[in-house]
């Protein structure tokens, strides 16, 4: 564990140098996030986080497999690729359906070569069925990643209380999952409300992408319902609202301020405010994964919903004037 926490304490300290040099870099190219109707913030910011934040997360995740062998090698080349497309996508726009198709191909890639023993669902399913709806969770992982990321901090905050959570759920995965805590947590300094850069494209989907991947581990040695606890929140905020928006007929890829978190930001709570909800939401359920992950599954299950509920009452309520 001495080890893991050297290199969790490295990782923050390079991403928080990383994303002052591409804040500087950005200002300097005058790439910048203009607000709009559906912004939630009000002045011009730098845009592009990602570009810092993802090749730390990818350096440290190669880094630790020489001391902790796994296959976050794999994820971390996965993501260096999701980023570069993500830029791409940051800078000149992209259709949905290749972005799409994309994320598909890398993460059924990296299924392809994930040992036949890691399911998440412990035998229960053949494998090819495990495997398929597994594929089908991490994408929209790695999608709702990028959809609530639309206030100052919150990424940041989520991304540190995923990694770790698994890390105390799963001792074994602690070296990778506090490698990427820290390369969020060294983006929040920068992020914090008032903003001085944006993640963008570039660093969520990446995040969501090798989360996701750790995730999938995590329930491959038996803990499916701390996999599905941790990230909870996340889960049940943005397909609420994408539900929301389907029933009404919206175009679900394009921008919106129509999450729990952002309605609260618009009820006059500010930033600061709802990403430490969400922190102290994130921080009890850890303790549900835990409970769940010491054998009393249902137990941590029931308790989990009852803290998701509660942080979803709590941002409706703030959301009223």
């Amino acid at each position: 564990m001495e080890i893991a926490l050297a290199f969790a304490l490295a990782t923050l300290i390079a991403s928080v140098a990383a994303t002052r040099g591409v804040l500087a870099w950005l200002r300097h190219k005058q790439i910048l996030d203009h607000p709009n109707e559906r912004s939630s913030h009000a002045l011009p910011t730098p845009r592009g986080g990602g570009l810092a934040v993802t090749p730390v997360m990818a350096a440290g995740l190669v880094l630790v497999a020489f001391v902790a062998p796994g296959y976050v090698t794999v994820l971390a080349a996965g993501a260096l690729i999701l980023m570069a497309v993500s830029w791409l996508d940051d800078r000149r726009g992209l259709p949905p359906l290749p972005r799409f198709l994309l994320q598909a191909a890398v993460i059924a890639a990296t299924l392809l070569g994930l040992d036949t023993h890691i399911l998440a669902f412990s035998g229960l399913l053949p494998l090819w069925a495990d495997r398929l709806l597994v594929g089908l969770g991490w994408l929209w992982f790695v999608n709702l990643y990028n959809f609530m990321d639309g206030i100052d901090g919150i990424s940041g905050v989520e991304t540190g209380g995923i990694g770790i959570g698994i890390a105390l759920v799963a001792p074994n995965l602690a070296p990778q999952a506090l490698i990427v805590a820290a390369a969020g947590l060294g983006f929040l300094a920068w992020n914090w409300h008032p903003a001085r850069i944006f993640l963008g494209d570039s660093g969520s989907i990446p995040l969501g992408y090798v989360l996701g991947g750790l995730l999938v581990m995590l329930a491959g040695q038996g803990e499916l319902a701390a996999a599905l606890i941790l990230p909870a929140y996340y889960v049940a905020d943005s397909t609420i609202t994408l539900l929301w928006r389907l029933k009404d007929g919206e175009k679900i890829w394009q921008a919106h301020r129509r999450h729990f978190y952002q309605r609260a930001v618009q009820g006059g709570k500010s930033h600061s405010q709802v990403s430490l909800a969400i922190a102290g939401g994130n921080i009890l359920l850890m303790g549900c994964a835990l409970v769940a992950g010491s054998g009393w599954i249902w137990a941590g299950a029931v308790l989990a919903v009852i803290v998701v509920a509660g942080m979803l009452v709590l941002l409706t309520h703030w959301a009223r004037p």
